[in-house]
């Protein structure tokens, strides 16, 4: 009787979240936890299998699959619009929760912290997106906020928004970001136009900017540390 509980008398599909309660989700491989949200493979392959060869196709890289299209995933035979839209949003929940981890990050003592705590929020986007720390005396983070979202090529930066939510929450200073989805840790003459724009302002408004950062998936450019700010 006990017997029939073993993971080797359930269906190849099924197999995986018997191990998964029987060992704890640690112990389950990317493969085995994607085939738990899709549940079935098709004629040919197991859920397992299947599983396996999307990862392949991402080099079995997870931050890569969350930027498959649902389009994408459904080429794969035993992949309706179901268990596309499974799988993206499991890898958007993975996503949000390390942008929520990355909050914990609050004092702002270097550009890798800003990176830190910026890269999961926009440095995997296909598009662009411009965003802004307020920060207080202490150079803790009191707010942050997307101050617009774009096309690949470009965003347009609303600069009495920044400033009069600086004021609204009684901002000191400020730190400027915005992704490359094109990957390039280069700034642009419309990156260096703008920044000497909001300089400028913020200096009539005692609320200094800091730092101007460019980030992209793996990496980030620092105005200040680069000395171009």
């Amino acid at each position: 009787m006990e017997q029939n509980f073993s993971i080797k008398h359930w269906s190849e599909d099924d197999k995986p979240r018997e191990k998964l309660m029987l060992k704890g989700k640690a112990a389950l491989s990317d493969a085995e936890l994607i085939a738990i949200l899709i549940g079935s493979g098709n004629r040919n392959e197991s859920a397992v299998d299947l599983s396996k060869r999307i990862l392949a196709k991402v080099e079995h890289n997870l931050n890569a699959l969350g930027k498959v299209s649902l389009q994408q995933l459904m080429e794969f035979k035993g992949i309706g619009e179901a268990k596309a839209v499974t799988i993206a949003a499991a890898l958007e929940l993975g996503r949000r929760r390390r942008a929520e981890d990355s909050i914990e990050l609050s004092k702002i003592t270097s550009s890798k912290a800003v990176f830190d705590l910026m890269q999961p929020i926009i440095g995997e986007l296909i598009h662009e997106e411009f965003w802004v720390l307020y920060l207080n005396n202490s150079n803790k983070v009191i707010y942050k906020a997307q101050l617009s979202k774009g096309g690949i090529t470009g965003t347009i930066v609303d600069v009495r928004i920044l400033f009069k939510t600086a004021l609204e929450h009684n901002a000191t200073s400020v730190i400027l970001t915005h992704n490359h989805p094109s990957g390039k840790l280069q700034a642009s003459e419309a990156d260096l136009a703008i920044t000497k724009k909001l300089k400028f302002a913020g200096e009539q408004l005692d609320v200094k900017v800091l730092d101007h950062l460019i980030i992209t998936e793996n990496g980030y450019l620092s105005f200040q540390d680069e000395g171009i700010f």
